[in-house]
């Protein structure tokens, strides 16, 4: 650590501060401004002049007074305690924070963001005498019912381990030594500390090759996302975004959830807290806040923090990755975060780009995005950990040509593009298939344990998709000449169409059932609509009528399908037998049951 540094304020700028006598001092090094103890971060250096994005309200604060430059870049505390905690922007616990000071946090406020009272039941599982290196595995802690959080080598350490011993532990308490091979002793805790804007060191990058499940059947059968992929979630005010991202953090298929709201509305925020306490995990049963971490930095906090809160996130996230975990990184809304980059850069009078956005947005929301992927840890034993990350962006109007959709777009293999449109018309998630796509479609088959089916189920989505940009193009003709200027196979299409949309698309995620749809359960239900489909085609090539087809009773079996529970399931796969029996007595010889 550096020597520390006192410098003195000579301009206040919102959340801007300009400080001399900082010679010496480093970019993104954490100071202490004014009297008040406020926390910042070295944004820019010219000389011995500093200038430092604070990260609270810097009302009263004025020329003259103390800057302390405390030599460190803004970290994060990793360790036991993290599941569970509700942090702002820059990791501190609004919990605690809360029970403290009351509704509203004073300034300069400095609660850890790991409890130093609480004691961890703490339990070797390696051998003293041990040789280890970085990553390592050393001991394990039950910190949750959901979570056995692993206690590993901080990074650039390694020797000989001694003085392991099975007990209860407070985060800073040492639990062993280790001796390097120059005879240099590391006192060993369960805490580590890592600056938020460094990537955590990895061994080796892999390809996605598994999807991320969500139980939202657009997403998943349309759009899916891969186990260590990024998405972006693009739409208006009022298309459902921060439901979206709600939705993905509560079914989604991974052991940790990182949720950060950044710059969003507090109530939403609040709708968070609420409800993951309340929800059960699909898998195990208990909460789902047992496995969740939220970092909330709402519309009301201070600015500049926004701008750290997206790198908190990403590097608790990383950590967790690091112990072998799936982990998937919720970030709303990305926009707000640009928007603090943008403030912070007019402060500092830089020279704005597109929109007024400073001219390296593009390489800031890259190198976020690029934080994403599958490894393998470092360390012993082998193991693989990803971090997905979805960032929702609420561009001007709904327009998709923002810098901000832009420059995410550019970096994230799957685009879930919500439309204003869909969402007046109550069609939820409002996500538009015709303009959404994903690149990770082709890990689909990993989905399904038996190889066939998941090549069915490849081929049922493409089916389903050209239904949908055949009924595109015949809405059109339609709306001009009327329905019955079509032919019949073309007027099964939009009835098809309209089944895939109402039937199968739409899904409500205040339904205790359609919430969450299985894998299994999305290629029934999509089998079951196809399947009358070709039926249909059948019998109208043998002269059947389209207005008869349209009648049978089992179309009403179709559409409630998606409230039938999973351990109901046959009764979805009887439908297709019930199809074929209302086939063959409604259309003696049209159709072959």
């Amino acid at each position: 650590m550096s020597e520390t540094k006192t410098g003195t304020i000579v301009k206040v700028a919102g959340p801007v501060v300009m400080a001399k006598g900082m010679l010496g001092s480093r970019m993104y090094d954490v100071v202490r401004v004014s009297k008040h103890n406020l926390i910042g971060e070295i944004v820019e250096l010219k000389g011995e002049t500093a200038s430092i994005q604070v990260y609270e309200d810097t009302i009263s604060v004025g020329p003259g007074e103390p800057v302390v430059d405390t030599g460190a870049p803004l970290s994060v505390e990793l360790g036991p305690g993290l599941i569970e905690s509700i942090y702002d922007g820059i990791q501190r616990p609004l919990d605690s924070l809360y029970k403290e000071q009351g509704d509203y946090i004073l300034r300069g406020s400095q609660l850890p963001g790991l409890s130093r009272e609480k004691k961890w039941h703490f339990k070797p599982v390696i051998q003293n005498g041990s040789q280890v290196s970085s990553g390592d595995i050393i001991a394990e802690v039950q910190e949750t019912p959901l979570m056995l959080h692993k206690i590993m080598v901080p990074p650039n350490i390694s020797g000989k381990i001694e003085g392991l011993r099975e007990g209860d532990f407070t985060v800073t308490e040492k639990i062993a030594d280790i001796t390097s091979n120059d005879g240099k002793k590391n006192d060993i805790t369960m805490m580590q500390k890592w600056p938020v804007r460094l990537g955590r060191l990895v061994k080796k990058r892999l390809a996605p090759d598994s999807i991320l499940q969500t139980g939202q059947r657009v997403v998943d059968t349309f759009f899916p996302i891969a186990r260590g992929g990024t998405a972006c979630v693009p739409g208006p005010f009022g298309s459902g975004k921060t439901v979206v991202q709600h939705q993905l953090a509560k079914w989604v298929d991974a052991d940790v959830v990182v949720y950060v709201g950044c710059g969003e509305r507090g109530n939403e925020m609040t709708d968070v807290l609420m409800e993951f306490p309340e929800l059960k995990d699909p898998r195990s049963g208990q909460p789902l806040m047992k496995r969740s971490v939220l970092i909330a930095n709402t519309s009301d906090m201070p600015v500049a923090a926004r701008e750290a809160s997206v790198y908190t996130g990403i590097t608790i996230a990383e950590y967790f990755r690091d112990m072998g975990y799936s982990v998937a990184l919720m970030a709303d809304s990305t926009s707000r975060w640009a928007e603090a980059m943008r403030e912070i850069s007019t402060r500092l009078e830089e020279m704005p780009a597109e929109e007024g956005y400073p001219a390296y947005l593009g390489a800031r929301i890259a190198s976020f995005y690029e934080r994403a992927g599958s490894i393998d840890c470092l360390g012993m034993p082998q193991r693989k950990g990803s971090v997905s990350i979805i960032g929702a962006v609420s561009p001007p109007g709904g327009d998709l040509s923002d810098s901000v959709v832009q420059a995410t777009l550019h970096v994230v293999k799957v685009f879930w593009s919500l439309m204003g449109k869909l969402a007046y018309q109550r069609h939820f998630p409002a996500i538009d298939w015709l303009t959404s796509y994903s690149f990770y479609k082709q890990y689909l088959l990993s989905c399904f344990k038996d190889k066939e089916k998941g090549q069915e189920m490849m081929d049922l989505t493409q089916e389903a998709m050209s239904l949908l940009e055949l009924e595109s193009g015949l809405a059109e003709i339609v709306r001009l000449v009327g329905s019955d200027a079509i032919s019949p196979a073309d007027r099964m299409v939009l009835q098809t169409s309209r089944s895939i949309r109402e039937d199968y698309l739409h899904q409500n995620a205040f339904h205790e059932v359609d919430t969450y749809t299985s894998m299994d359960k999305q290629y029934e239900m999509l089998k079951c609509i196809l399947h009358f489909h070709k039926k249909g085609l059948e019998a109208i090539q043998a002269g059947a009528d389209t207005d008869d087809i349209f009648k049978l009773p089992i179309r009403h079996d179709i559409a409630q399908s998606k409230f039938v529970p999973e351990e109901q399931m046959d009764k979805i796969i009887k439908i297709r037998d019930t199809i074929n029996e209302q086939f063959k007595a409604q259309f003696t010889g049209a159709a072959n049951a």
